[in-house]
């Protein structure tokens, strides 16, 4: 928790500033009370933290526009805040403005397989509507995050190999612009070839573009049956080849999740299992009872020809998902490890062809550096995570950390592949964005002056 005290203040602010929204959104929905804005300054990133000024709760749509059009007329940085997990917290002080009491899920069409929502309500909370119909929504980053912020970092996670991240799933949305105008951009169509693709463009824009007030999605059926397989491999080599193969024949797998020995020491300690601490996957299966058997022999195949060990599978719904569950605790069995650190958590993406060498160089330079963690990869689709547990106060070890991201970017970026693939850009990478993509940063900048003149949302992020 930051200091209530800490400098972070914008410059210029107008004296009148909280009486100024309590007019425009009522004054319940205002505060500048310490608490508030210290709870505002922080998410699970490991940047500095700065204070805004004033945190505003928007009701609705039209106090989005309302504090908009005040901001964007008086040059006030404002910072879409989400359920505060990453890229939402301001660098430049001004008006953090938090959507979780926009919480409507306002349609759910099982006819159509679509769902309409505001943007603060949670995964969860629209996993529980969507189950009682047979439904699902397949974007699972681990947190529970908001769906506008999942739109708004184009987030991913472990059913990303079979359904793909945020940015196909969301059909239509409603967002604000800096100046305060009110667009929707999409269709509930399937498909539509009608001009720019604005909501793709919007859906990983992080919140520099406008603000998501409502979205669209498109929510998948529950299979009937599926069941999870577990191996243990010798080296990351065997347990790669066995992703390597499974891709390359075309199983439909839902999950295909790495763990380095590291990270699997952390959930023994953690949640007194006793899985060989070695590297790890994890693999699951949907469909039909007969497509269900069909494919897990196919894996188990591929397991045992690559020397998979300690294999098990597990059907019952209940220890499937206590095993699951496990794997999304992974931070706190990480975090268990050095009791009093934090966790720093940063991630790349590559081409499968590059996966193995990529997590044995992530792997290396970790212990070359002197630094805690472990490995882990959404392994399907080549998404590496480096988890590190830091001291912040540790200006050496922050130095070295810093070091490896760095390193790791540009590994990544050597192979063909991206220096981040589902935890954004924000502030940590913006030097690696500019290596990545040095010729169309001009192009980005031009995009963001045209839909934010004033500069005002979520300043600092990004390429800007």
């Amino acid at each position: 928790m930051v200091d209530p005290t800490t400098a972070g203040a914008s410059a210029a602010l107008p004296e009148t500033l909280v009486d100024d929204l309590a007019a425009l959104v009522g004054r319940a929905a205002v505060t500048d009370g310490d608490s508030h804005r210290a709870l505002h300054a922080e998410d699970l990133s490991f940047h500095p933290a700065v204070l805004p000024d004033v945190v505003v709760f928007p009701a609705c749509t039209a106090d989005v526009s309302a504090v908009l059009a005040y901001a964007s007329a008086r040059g006030i940085p404002v910072t879409p805040f989400g359920a505060g997990s990453s890229l939402d917290v301001p660098v430049h002080g001004g008006i953090s403005l938090d959507l979780t009491r926009m919480d409507a899920v306002l349609a759910i069409r099982p006819g159509e397989m679509t769902a309409t929502v505001q943007a603060g309500v949670t995964r969860l909370a629209l996993e529980r509507r969507l189950g009682e119909l047979g439904l699902f929504f397949p974007v699972d980053p681990g947190a529970d995050a908001t769906l506008g912020g999942m739109a708004a970092t184009n987030a991913a996670g472990t059913m990303t190999v079979r359904h793909g991240k945020m940015r196909p799933h969301v059909l239509a949305l409603e967002a604000v612009m800096a100046d305060g105008s009110v667009i929707r951009t999409g269709t509930r169509a399937a498909k539509s070839s009608a001009g720019y693709d604005l909501t793709g463009l919007l859906v990983g824009s992080e919140g520099t573009l406008a603000v998501i007030t409502e979205l669209t999605l498109r929510v998948r059926g529950v299979a009937e049956a599926a069941a999870t397989l577990r191996a243990s491999f010798a080296d990351t080599d065997a347990a790669c080849a066995v992703v390597l193969d499974i891709v390359g024949v075309g199983l439909a797998v839902d999950r295909l999740e790495l763990l380095d020995g590291w990270k699997v020491t952390a959930l023994n300690r953690f949640g007194a299992t006793s899985l060989p601490e070695e590297p790890l996957l994890l693999i699951e299966v949907s469909g039909s009872d007969a497509s269900v058997l069909a494919d897990l022999a196919d894996v188990r195949a591929i397991v045992d020809e690559h020397g998979g060990r300690a294999v098990a599978e597990e059907r019952d719904p209940t220890r499937r998902a206590e095993l699951w569950r496990a794997r999304h605790d992974l931070f706190f069995a990480e975090k268990a490890m050095a009791p009093g650190r934090e966790e720093v958590s940063t991630d790349v993406c590559v081409p499968l062809e590059g996966l193995a060498g990529a997590l044995v160089r992530t792997r290396a330079a970790i212990d070359r550096l002197g630094l805690l963690g472990g490995v882990s990869a959404h392994a399907g689709d080549g998404n590496i995570h480096a988890a590190l547990l830091v001291d912040p106060g540790d200006l050496d070890e922050m130095r070295r950390l810093h070091a490896l991201v760095e390193e790791l970017a540009d590994d990544a970026i050597a192979l063909g592949g991206t220096c981040s693939g589902e935890h954004g850009i924000g502030l940590g990478k913006r030097e690696a964005l500019g290596r990545e993509h040095a010729e169309l940063l001009p192009l980005m900048r031009a995009i963001k002056r045209v839909w934010d003149p004033a500069g005002v949302l979520n300043p600092g992020k990004v390429g800007s």
